[in-house]
């Protein structure tokens, strides 16, 4: 706890510094080839952010950025290709600002900047952004609609297309075995796991986007025990999950306790009572603090489900410290 209040003091107190840069721009200057590359440079810098701090810290942060490069656009004047990489840039830009939107539960912003992340990732022709925009836009879907998420997802797949990078097909057919999983498609969940593997494979050390390049081994584990447990099938989730949560750092709060969530579900359904409440209860330990609406989210109905078993001893602690 104290350790995720010093980083988002600190964290504070130095982007304060930084985004008058950004804004200190008269209508007509003319920008330089260098400057898309230096904001790419300084979204991925912020990006870190998102690895310890949720939404609700973050997005006013990343949504300054957005609207900075926006006006950027806007006002100032440089070459046709050089407007282009600030297109590019300010896609990237609005979907991170959209992702921490949707970290903190204001899912209409999160909409809202993805559809101009999309919008300014086909003006600049940068289509693997295109791609992820769509694959966050059927993220949002899923919850309404999951014949239209899942063909969203599709078509995100198809945008970034074959030449897209390794670590960009993986994380978009990733998004497209959850979208799967969730509308209860075994055979097309597991097809989409595959398919996100074999580019993982085919990685040959060339450096990715930096906003996919999270997208690891690591990761495909943890996406494949989530589309297990989502579609009812814990002896295929569990040993995925407990091996790779094993080696989870705990400064990573949010996304840990996030994917507990989902080991704690497969036990239940396994009937493993007292597995599901002391992996339920280390989750909301780390969660604790966290300025994000998702882990509550998440464990909310596993906290429900063990209210059945509540004279277990194991399960009578978990559920005190969920009402806390």
């Amino acid at each position: 706890m104290l350790r995720r209040e010093f980083f988002r003091s600190s964290a504070s107190a130095g982007l304060a510094l930084g985004l008058p840069e950004l804004t200190q721009l008269k209508t007509g200057r003319r920008i330089g080839r260098d400057v898309p590359e230096q904001l790419r440079q300084r979204t991925a810098r912020l990006r870190r952010l998102d690895d310890i701090l949720g939404g609700g810290d973050t997005y006013r942060v990343y949504l300054g950025e957005y609207r900075a490069t926006k006006t950027m656009i806007q006002e100032a004047s440089y070459a046709e290709d050089t407007g282009r990489a600030l297109l590019s840039v300010l896609s990237e830009q609005a979907q991170q600002a959209g992702w921490a939107a949707f970290d903190a539960g204001k899912h209409a912003d999160a909409t809202s900047l993805y559809e101009e992340s999309h919008q300014a990732a086909v003006e600049s022709e940068d289509t693997a952004l295109a791609g992820n925009a769509l694959a966050f836009l059927a993220y949002q879907k899923l919850s309404d609609d999951r014949t239209a998420a899942i063909e969203t997802a599709v078509q995100a797949c198809r945008t970034a297309g074959p030449d897209a990078p390794p670590g960009v097909r993986a994380l978009l057919h990733e998004r497209l075995a959850w979208a799967y999983a969730v509308a209860g498609s075994a055979s097309e969940t597991e097809r989409a796991l595959i398919a996100a593997e074999t580019a993982l494979n085919e990685s040959d050390g060339t450096p990715q986007p930096d906003w996919s390049a999270w997208v690891d081994r690591n990761e495909l584990q943890i996406m494949t025990g989530r589309c297990w447990t989502e579609l009812r099938r814990p002896l295929r989730a569990v040993p995925v999950l407990e091996h790779v949560l094993a080696q989870y750092d705990d400064a990573h709060a949010r996304d840990k306790s996030l994917y507990l969530s989902w080991l704690a579900d497969s036990y239940l359904t396994a009937g493993e009572i007292e597995q599901a409440a002391a992996i339920t209860s280390r989750a909301l330990e780390l969660s604790a603090g966290v300025a994000s609406v998702r882990p509550g989210e998440r464990l909310a109905p596993i906290i429900r489900r063990l209210r059945a078993h509540h004279e277990l001893p194991a399960v009578a602690e978990v559920l005190a410290k969920a009402s806390l």
